[in-house]
């Protein structure tokens, strides 16, 4: 979990390091995966978390279904959630991504209905949004990864990996 508190059975980023000055900088639920900032600047921090600076976070969305062009054109002109409308997002259809990790644990997957791949930025954090604006349009979220937050990408990283900058 990208928190450093305790949490039960689940291993958190207390498992991986040791250095109380550390802050996450955007976290991710616990059923999303990729690329998590960590730093020990607060000012820092504070501008890649706080929605007020809209900061673009990119991810990578495996939706059940196939999504048709008004919900790409709904989710580009903001979809209405039960805390209001979301800010327009990028989003746009693409290939399965190249390479990616077998995902521990798999994504449930239905025989007769086919899955898709949507890349889709927004400027804001709100709590499970992405997951909220795919369901939103009916293309429920199967697997959600950040690929960019900012000026940093995921790159060639994989999981357990990290790099100092």
């Amino acid at each position: 979990m990208s928190q450093f508190r305790e949490s039960g059975a689940r291993l958190t980023l207390s498992h991986y390091f040791k250095d109380p000055a550390l802050r996450v900088a955007g976290r991710l639920d616990y059923d999303s995966e990729g690329l998590l900032l960590l730093s020990d600047d607060g000012r820092l921090v504070q501008k890649i978390s706080n929605p007020r600076f809209k900061q673009e976070k990119t991810y990578w969305v495996q939706v059940e279904g196939e999504p048709t062009p008004g919900a790409i054109a709904q989710l580009c002109s903001g979809v209405t959630l039960k805390d209001g409308i979301t800010r327009p997002a990028k989003a746009k259809l693409i290939a399965e991504p190249a390479g990616l990790w077998l995902r521990d644990p798999p994504i449930r997957y239905r025989a007769k209905i086919p899955t898709s791949w949507i890349e889709l930025t927004i400027s804001e954090g709100r709590n499970r949004q992405v997951r909220r604006m795919t369901a939103a349009v009916n293309f429920p979220t199967l697997r959600l990864i950040r690929v960019r937050v900012g000026d940093w990408s995921l790159d060639e990283l994989k999981p357990g990996e990290w790099i100092n900058v």
